[in-house]
């Protein structure tokens, strides 16, 4: 087939209907039946929840972008039959930084592997996200380092590696071996919005100017609004989830040297969640910020633990190795940058120039002066040789 009798628009990409989410949840039932991939579960009942109160999300769309932030879905669609889709995501409170979730194509349609208008399905469905996220300057991801055709169409669209994440699952036996054990831990104390600077001040410790610089977080991202707290406080009731917050305080530099966020599944149906951030000079708190998670699981219907470390947390991974955590996927963090061509006016050719500088001109011309210095007879010091040899010159002329 002649890829090149395809027009350019015979592909559209567009934002996701509930006539989509049949397609989409069929797409991704099928996926997961080939690989286990937790990227594909998670929007797999994002769509189911979807569909159940399709009303009601979509009145939540003119409410403050923290109640919708998690469901940004863009759809390939040709002759009425989804080609693929896209799912992104803010990154950051001031949303300069978006990150993409996943990308998924049709493979069983006949489109799957050819170029529309001179570029692929999924190139064509990152770069409409490019374009039309005008707030996007940076673009994030994880992609597995063993899906090389996913792993391409980044590279292709300009995403550079910036490190290597690995995702950890501690399951139930090694968390009860961790509870048994006494953190000793006196200055944990839980989160709030007055802690959002210590918070804020640890992670700029904690991550390297490089990953600093792209993930762009400030100050607010360390707290949480009203809207963002009525959200998520319904999203924990709907998928009976709960959020632990806590940090450590070291009171001699009046600093925060450890933190970890921490989501429990309070029926068991999936594995609990925890985000740890360490201060690099106190590495010791790795046995002890996971032994407190442990004893907090233990309350609720045995299950494993995920939680994820970078190539830049040796200790973390060391420590993880030592008590048997065992290594689930190998992920590249990648980004790019968006620099948008701004349509700049020319206000200056709706001037007319001519009749500006006109009314600049004097009104009178100007009168021509001629400035002479006047001569300097003895410009050297009277005392010096050369004054007296002018002199008895001047009177031989005489």
């Amino acid at each position: 087939m002649n890829t090149s009798t395809l027009p350019k628009s015979s592909l559209k990409i567009r934002g996701v209907q509930y006539r989509d989410l049949g397609a989409i949840a069929s797409l991704l039932q099928e996926r997961l039946s080939l690989e286990n991939n937790y990227r594909f579960a998670s929007l797999l009942k994002q769509v189911q929840k979807y569909q159940s109160c399709y009303g009601l999300l979509q009145m939540a769309k003119m409410l403050p972008s923290s109640w919708n932030r998690d469901f940004y879905v863009y759809v390939a669609e040709k002759d009425g039959q989804i080609q693929g889709l896209i799912q992104v995501a803010p990154f950051n409170q001031n949303r300069s930084t978006w990150k993409v979730e996943l990308v998924i194509i049709n493979y069983n349609t006949s489109l799957s592997h050819l170029l529309i208008g001179n570029c692929s399905i999924g190139s064509q469905l990152l770069r409409y996200c490019f374009e039309k996220i005008w707030e996007a300057r940076t673009w994030i991801l994880e992609v597995n380092i063993n899906e090389k055709s996913t792993l391409g169409l980044y590279r292709e669209n300009g995403f550079q590696p910036l490190a290597q994440i690995t995702n950890w699952e501690c399951n139930a036996e090694i968390l009860a071996k961790l509870a048994e054990k006494e953190p000793s831990l006196p200055n944990l104390l839980p989160v709030s919005n007055a802690d959002s600077r210590l918070l804020y001040q640890l992670d700029c410790v904690s991550l390297p100017p490089t990953i600093r610089q792209v993930f762009d977080l400030h100050l607010e991202d360390f707290k949480t609004g009203f809207f963002t707290y009525v959200s998520k406080t319904i999203k924990s009731f709907w998928s009976q989830e709960e959020t632990i917050r806590a940090y450590v305080f070291e009171p001699q530099r009046k600093a925060a040297i450890g933190y970890f966020k921490l989501i429990v599944s309070q029926n068991g149906a999936k594995p609990h969640e925890a985000d740890l951030t360490v201060h690099p000079a106190y590495t010791w708190l790795y046995p002890k910020l996971l032994t407190q998670m442990a004893a907090v699981i233990q309350k609720f219907p045995p299950q494993s633990l995920l939680l994820s470390s970078g190539d830049y947390q040796p200790e973390r991974e060391e420590y993880l190795e030592k008590i048997g955590a065992q290594r689930m996927e190998q992920n590249l963090l990648m980004s790019r940058s968006v620099w948008h061509k701004l349509r700049e006016a020319k206000p200056l050719e709706s001037l007319n120039l001519q009749e500006v500088l006109q009314g600049l001109k004097p009104s009178r011309p100007a009168i021509p002066t001629h400035w002479q210095p006047s001569p300097i007879e003895n410009p050297i010091y009277p005392s010096s040789p050369l004054h007296h040899q002018n002199d008895e010159q001047k009177k031989r002329e005489k």
